[in-house]
């Protein structure tokens, strides 16, 4: 994943006509800790998002904008909108992250 580290950053990556993953984190969070654990596959299997990551601590008003209250959460964007979001209580495993995705491929 490649990290996002500014605002403006942010606002052109998830504006891409390509949809992209965000996963909302912090340094000090066990549940991200272990989402890295077990991400990469998941990230190689579904390759038509490009991945990127975003330090909650270092950029709250994205995360207070887009209603990311626990961590680690997946958000996906795409022409700048929000389209979904895995918040953390549903980010604990490999399973979930999946679930999640192909759900969203339905909608596609």
């Amino acid at each position: 994943m490649k990290p996002i580290t500014t605002i403006e950053q942010f606002n052109e990556l998830t504006a891409a006509s390509k949809p992209v993953i965000v996963k909302f984190y912090a340094g000090w969070c066990p549940d991200c800790t272990r989402m890295d654990m077990f991400i990469d596959p998941i990230i190689e299997e579904y390759n038509q998002y490009d991945w990127y990551e975003l330090n909650r601590d270092e950029l709250p008003e994205l995360a207070e904008k887009y209603d990311v209250m626990g961590i680690p959460s997946l958000l996906i964007f795409n022409e700048g909108e929000k389209l979904a979001h895995l918040h953390s209580a549903n980010a604990k495993s490999p399973a979930q992250v999946t679930e999640f995705l192909n759900d969203q491929m339905k909608h596609v």
